[in-house]
């Protein structure tokens, strides 16, 4: 009996993530719910700057890659011109919520018919470990080495909080990897954005929260505790917007 078998959304090259590192997880959910929605040869997944620059070689579908921070523009020009296409951006935190920030916002306030698959793991995880617009408060990182302060460098920003509040966002939800039981409703989750986009109801987004041992200074399992104990108090799980329940 087969208990297990590979998906065929994820190709055979062996990822280049740090060891612990959740974008391997999220990579294959992303694969996996692709290939049951029968979505593989009909997706356009858009890559940006950061450590998942070199997703396009991992999931197995047609890619894009987007100069920084303009995934959300891409894919919006992606879509309108190849509308029976399934459209997603694969985003970090330091992409989306700072130099891409103003695609996010306005392809999310405009209802793009896209899908944005965002990982936040509050640094900048590519380029060393700087503070990101969603590091912590108090978190030290190579650019905020006394902590976030909150007069010097300001609040962090809840990225689906903020989507929430516009009309053309359809569905959006903040999840993470911590563990199996998570993993699984974050699946949910992808799947559900992906099957909204195919009923064109607008912009979805999914939020996971993330883990980056190397650039936190921890072992994979202490990233994952340091993630439900201090990411998700701050940046609560659950559902931001979802246009079929009202």
């Amino acid at each position: 009996m087969i208990r297990y078998e590979r998906t065929k959304g994820l190709t055979d090259k062996n990822t280049h993530y740090c060891p612990g590192c959740t974008h391997g997880i999220l990579h294959k959910l992303v694969a996996e719910v692709l290939e049951e929605l029968g979505l593989l040869g009909q997706t356009v997944g858009v890559s940006s700057v950061g450590c998942s620059v070199f997703s396009y070689e991992y999931i197995n579908c047609d890619m894009q890659e987007a100069a920084h921070g303009r995934a959300c523009a891409v894919a919006t020009g992606i879509k309108r011109v190849l509308p029976d296409r399934t459209v997603f951006t694969y985003q970090g935190d330091g992409d989306l919520a700072s130099i891409g920030i103003a695609e996010t916002v306005h392809a999310a306030n405009r209802g793009e018919n896209i899908t944005v698959i965002f990982a936040n793991n509050a640094t900048y995880g590519m380029t060393g470990g700087q503070m990101a617009p969603t590091t912590l408060v108090d978190q030290v990182t190579t650019t905020s080495q006394d902590g976030r302060n909150l007069l010097q460098h300001g609040h962090p920003i809840r990225v689906s909080e903020m989507l929430a509040t516009l009309d053309g966002a359809a569905y959006i939800e903040r999840v993470s990897l911590y563990n199996p039981q998570h993993v699984i409703k974050a699946k949910k989750a992808i799947k559900k954005a992906f099957t909204y986009q195919q009923e064109k109801r607008g912009f979805t987004m999914i939020e996971v929260l993330s883990t980056c041992p190397v650039n936190w200074h921890m072992n994979p399992k202490d990233a994952l505790d340091w993630s439900h104990e201090h990411m998700e108090p701050f940046y609560p799980l659950g559902v931001y917007k979802d246009v079929m329940k009202k």
